[in-house]
């Protein structure tokens, strides 16, 4: 049997596939300890067991191959919380974690606001905007079944309940009301680009990533049906891509938004563009 120490330094077979392979190779042999990260280094002498040690083994090779972590070790911390996540869903990444920090800036003088969050996936945004205010009421679809399930889940074991998660295709499922804030991360990737035959994205489901008209497809639909479920002077939020700033921003105005603003991610890039309706006169 191999020591902790020694399946650690199985680190180097991943330098080709991860920018990160010591993380990841801690990762994946915590996870089949069902240990933390700590553990690994205050008992790196510590024999692993044959049937760890093979279970380490095979999630090693699909690591090889390009698998994410998130969707071999079946979680992701996003704000937080830590999220299950599987294929039917993206996988919860840091700089969506701007559109939380967005809508908390946006409600912080609201007391019992009322959120709509459109392709929830995993339910990251909606639980991480409703775990900070169990006062405020959260609306969150999905148009995949196995999507709202997931995020059904992850509200339960992060044990928030001011969540109600939903199948919808967009705005299709729910009846019209008003909301203090719409936040989405749509699809925006035009499907063209090269980087979907790169990293993580080989495996995660097109449908949450491709989107037509150079990824502006539904971020355009959005922007036109939010009106209808917007309160005056309630805000829209947007995650895009780091070049659609412009774009985004024109179909904001456009459709008659006001305070139309991009901000950007934590790597400095475009990331999420916002705005208020109705315009202000």
């Amino acid at each position: 049997m191999s020591s902790i120490a020694e399946l650690l330094a199985s680190r180097s077979s991943l330098a080709a596939v991860s920018d990160t392979p010591g993380l990841d190779v801690e990762l994946l042999l915590a996870h089949c300890l069902d240990k933390d990260r700590s553990y690994l280094k205050t008992w790196p002498e510590r024999e692993v067991g044959e049937q760890q040690q093979q279970q380490f083994a095979v999630l090693l090779q699909r690591r090889q191959r390009g698998e994410p972590i998130a969707y071999l070790i079946g979680s992701r911390g996003f704000w937080t919380l830590d999220l299950r996540v599987n294929a039917s869903t993206l996988i919860p990444r840091p700089e969506t974690e701007l559109l939380v920090e967005l809508a908390l800036e946006k409600l912080a003088d609201t007391a019992l606001a009322r959120i709509l969050d459109l392709g929830t996936g995993t339910g990251a945004i909606a639980l991480a905007i409703a775990s900070e205010n169990n006062h405020w009421q959260v609306l969150a679809c999905d148009v995949q079944a196995e999507a709202v399930a997931l995020a059904q889940d992850n509200g339960q074991q992060n044990k928030i309940h001011n969540v109600e998660f939903l199948q919808s295709n967009w705005f299709a499922q729910i009846p019209v009301q008003q909301f203090d804030l719409i936040v989405s991360n749509p699809p925006y990737i035009d499907p063209a680009d090269p980087h979907l035959a790169q990293g993580d994205v080989r495996f995660e489901p097109r449908s949450a990533l491709v989107a037509a008209g150079k990824g502006l497809a539904d971020i355009r639909h959005i922007i036109q049906q939010a009106q209808a479920y917007l309160e005056p002077g309630a805000w829209l939020l947007l995650e895009h891509g780091y070049d659609q700033g412009p774009a985004v921003r024109e179909l904001l105005h456009t459709q008659g938004y006001s305070a139309v603003a991009t901000r950007q991610d934590i790597a400095g890039m475009d990331r999420v563009s916002l705005a208020q309706y109705p315009a202000t006169a």
